[in-house]
């Protein structure tokens, strides 16, 4: 009991005592301070707070908004109760599934290039616009090339690159780098993509020979094919030899590549050098424009075909083995 003066200085009232709080986890009581006034008879506390253990009895509630959230939980909270990304995604259950773009993308490649394929071989049997634009280009180029006639030793070194007898020791050497790494890694497997390589790049003169024989273009500059000559040039078969060998290389290469910019610059360089094959083609005069886009189109085809196989590399071997025991949990 506490005594208080009152109004008239000569009352006492008597107040009870402020039971004792409990502070954190500890049994430690701290005194309670009241304020004696002069018009107020009830005690008043600067804080009203209460303990760590009753604060923390709706934890887990969709009432909880405690700062200790994690009191009362499980030290590991199981991940299948997590909605860590979006609607319709992938989670993040270890190993990392790839995002459904990248598929859609292979998938777009493909469909786009078959269609300009079927585009530019109709335009070529048919003698479209197409067509005609094609010789003004040829002729173009032709001029070009006699004006500057020391770089045709240069394209016809690049035209070079579109024989088997470099196209395909080049496959053949990313083919083996991505096993030899692959093996060392311990990637159980690493063939699906090697292979898909392997059977586009078997597959380039297939098709390129049942093409020519069935549309039988003429060579660059005349208007019928002549006695003894190639059965037809649509479409190039040097070109779709180099840029399924390059192209089917740098897949190869590039899961290996850790760096982003290293990745951009082995990329770019695989494109440009595509493409100076298929100019220096033109440039030399052995095959039309069109002759080439063809092929490009189809080798497009081919090569998306590659990207949609899954790569074996190094980093998927050494997830494989670091991966902990269980579906989908995580050691804590």
């Amino acid at each position: 009991m506490k005594k208080v003066c009152g109004p008239d200085g000569g009352g006492v009232i008597a107040l009870p005592a402020t039971p004792p709080v409990t502070y954190g986890f500890h049994r430690s009581t701290a005194p309670s301070r009241s304020w004696e006034t002069t018009g107020d008879t009830s005690p008043a506390t600067p804080h009203c707070r209460q303990g760590s253990a009753l604060a923390h009895k709706s934890a887990g509630t969709k009432r909880s908004g405690t700062p200790r959230r994690s009191i009362g939980r499980s030290s590991q909270t199981p991940r299948v109760e997590r909605h860590d990304d979006r609607h319709g995604r992938s989670g993040t259950l270890p190993p990392v599934p790839g995002r459904p773009i990248f598929l859609r993308t292979q998938v777009l490649v493909l469909v786009l290039s078959l269609l300009l394929f079927a585009l530019i071989t109709w335009q070529v049997v048919a003698g479209g616009p197409l067509v005609d634009a094609d010789r003004w280009l040829l002729r173009r180029t032709q001029h070009t090339a006699a004006r500057f006639a020391g770089l045709r030793s240069t394209g016809q070194f690049l035209c070079d690159i579109g024989n088997a007898q470099l196209a395909v020791p080049l496959l053949t050497a990313a083919i083996g780098h991505a096993a030899w790494r692959d093996g060392r890694a311990g990637v159980p497997r690493w063939w699906p993509r090697p292979l898909a390589a392997a059977l586009a790049m078997a597959a380039v003169p297939l098709i390129v020979t049942c093409a020519k024989t069935v549309i039988a273009r003429p060579s660059p500059g005349h208007h019928r094919l002549g006695p003894g000559s190639y059965p037809g040039f649509f479409p190039s078969g040097h070109t779709a030899s180099a840029t399924v060998a390059i192209g089917a290389a740098a897949l190869l290469v590039l899961p290996y590549v850790h760096r982003a910019a290293r990745r951009r610059l082995v990329a770019a360089a695989a494109v440009l050098l595509v493409a100076a094959v298929g100019v220096s083609l033109v440039w030399c005069g052995y095959h039309w424009p069109l002759d080439v886009v063809g092929s490009w189109c189809l080798s497009a085809a081919l090569l998306a075909g590659v990207a949609l196989t899954p790569p074996g590399t190094e980093a998927a071997g050494q997830a494989r083995r670091t991966s902990p025991p269980g579906d989908g949990e995580c050691s804590p």
